[in-house]
């Protein structure tokens, strides 16, 4: 299991979100490739990127600022927001985004999936945002009556690369990880599976260590990771020390 930091971007800026309220916000950075630069230097295999703006409007809002981050650093990137087209897609891949993360699209437009399934092989995630287990989309703000299940289980013949499965109501909160609904979904599906939201702390990623063998290859970190509750380098440490036994 590796340990992701996020950054979320609004207006340019990396900034978290309680609850995926975009009137809740929080800016940690007024340069998001000065935050990338400093997670590689501490030892992130991987960036999480949204663009929090892109997701509201469906179409891409924060592209300068994503070309500087995937520029600033040599690990890989997976970003998600406001992708709905495969023009995007193909854009931000030329662009050098490693992993594309479907979200609204994954519900409202399933060719669209599909054909971003066959022509980027293994660079696709879903993005799956649940509020109390029940889809979300549009950057939040419209719960669906389809399970993050159900949904998943639509795609059992794409080949999807992961699913990034978020509990709405406790990210950004540094409440502690759905374990249970994470560890449920993971087994219910084929489908390796990144754990989001409400990372509060390296208990978290003990518990989320225990399940691993579920099918949890990753969580995504972000405010924890901002306001030092989490250290990147003692998480790191403790998923290398699981490698190692």
């Amino acid at each position: 299991m590796i340990i992701i930091p996020a950054i979320d971007l609004k207006g340019g800026r990396c900034v978290r979100l309680a609850q995926g309220d975009f009137n809740r916000t929080t800016v940690y950075g007024e340069h998001p490739a000065d935050v990338a630069e400093r997670w590689q230097d501490k030892g992130a295999e991987r960036i999480h990127v949204v663009d929090l703006d892109g997701s509201l409007v469906g179409s891409p809002q924060n592209r300068e600022a994503i070309g500087d981050i995937i520029r600033a650093v040599s690990i890989p990137v997976e970003l998600g927001g406001g992708i709905r087209d495969m023009e995007t897609i193909a854009s931000y891949a030329k662009l050098g985004v490693r992993w594309i993360i479907l979200g609204t699209a994954a519900l409202r437009n399933p060719e669209l999936v599909q054909e971003a399934c066959r022509t980027f092989a293994d660079q696709i995630i879903l993005g799956i945002d649940a509020r109390d287990e029940m889809v979300a989309v549009q950057g939040w703000t419209e719960t669906t009556s389809l399970t993050a299940i159900d949904l998943i289980r639509s795609y059992r013949d794409c080949q999807i690369s992961a699913v990034v499965y978020t509990d709405i109501r406790r990210d950004g909160m540094e409440t502690g990880v759905n374990i249970e609904a994470t560890e449920a979904l993971a087994r219910a599906i084929k489908i390796p599976v990144i754990a989001s939201g409400g990372v509060g702390g390296i208990g978290d990623i003990e518990k989320l260590l225990e399940i691993e063998d579920s099918g949890v290859i990753g969580v995504i970190a972000g405010r924890a990771l901002y306001t030092g509750a989490l250290s990147l380098e003692e998480a790191i440490r403790k998923t290398k020390e699981k490698r190692e036994v």
